[in-house]
């Protein structure tokens, strides 16, 4: 992320109104979306199109950012937000399409995506862990791959930190089993 104060200054401005902030916020916080994005799709080209719908994101709901928290944890929730929506995409879409090239090297199923090279295992249990207990997500998207602080995390989602820790204790013992299982 670029100077944080520099960041926070521009994304004020740019919730009043500020065209030309918008504009350099977008350019500045541009490699740190990208980068972002790769956490939870490793293959670039879908990682840069989770960070052109984040931008998008920004672009539209800039107003809504009312500073009383960071802008980048305000951010990192549209980039958990908008990678998860595409790669719930690209699952559509593959399912949607029939399979006509065969893998030549084997891949494993569970951590990459032959569609669009992504951590289906982590993704695929975000959304089982959204299903089964939705309150543990936000907690494990926000701590374990977006990396906010505890006390970030725990001001986004609205719960005393301890309340947090628990949480996010339990969603880690809910994964566990669904990323190693076979």
């Amino acid at each position: 992320m670029p100077d944080a104060a520099l960041t926070e200054d521009l994304a004020r401005r740019a919730a009043a109104g500020d065209e030309l902030a918008l504009n350099q916020l977008l350019s500045a916080v541009w490699p740190d979306v990208v980068r972002r994005c790769g956490r939870f799709l490793p293959c670039r080209e879908d990682a840069e199109e989770a960070a052109q719908d984040v931008l998008l994101q920004i672009s539209r709901k800039i107003s809504t950012f009312e500073g009383r928290s960071r802008f980048s944890t305000w951010l990192y929730t549209v980039v958990a937000n908008c990678s998860r929506q595409k790669y719930r995409d690209l699952k559509r879409r593959a399912a949607e399409q029939p399979a006509t090239i065969e893998p030549t090297e084997h891949v494993d199923p569970r951590t990459t995506s032959v569609i669009a090279g992504s951590r289906i295992d982590l993704l695929e249990a975000l959304d089982r862990l959204e299903r089964e207990h939705p309150q543990l997500v936000a907690p494990l998207v926000y701590r374990d791959i977006c990396q906010l602080d505890y006390a970030e995390v725990a001001e986004r989602v609205g719960i005393p930190l301890g309340t947090l820790k628990s949480r996010l204790h339990e969603a880690r013992k809910q994964v566990r089993p669904w990323l190693s299982a076979p």
